[in-house]
């Protein structure tokens, strides 16, 4: 049988980091506007500012990308 991992802490399997705030302060794009150009609610906006997304929705990312012209791995970045 294939060995198989498990996911014990959060330590043990890394984390997933939201870079929106960086992206938006180098393009110096505020959060209002960015909220305005992609018709996403502000506190949508405001959370992956902040780094407080519990799912991660494709379209909102998609939009994101598409506005600020830049990947999906600009946003999300994968941390061990």
């Amino acid at each position: 049988m294939k060995d198989l991992k498990t996911i014990v802490t959060v330590c043990d399997y890394g984390k997933i980091k939201i870079n929106l705030s960086s992206i938006l302060k180098e393009k110096g794009i505020s959060r209002n506007q960015l909220s305005k150009l992609t018709d996403t609610r502000f506190e949508v906006v405001n959370k992956w500012y902040t780094g407080n997304v519990e799912r991660i929705d494709a379209d909102v990312l998609a939009r994101f990308c598409y506005a600020l012209d830049c990947d999906v791995s600009d946003i999300i970045k994968y941390e061990i």
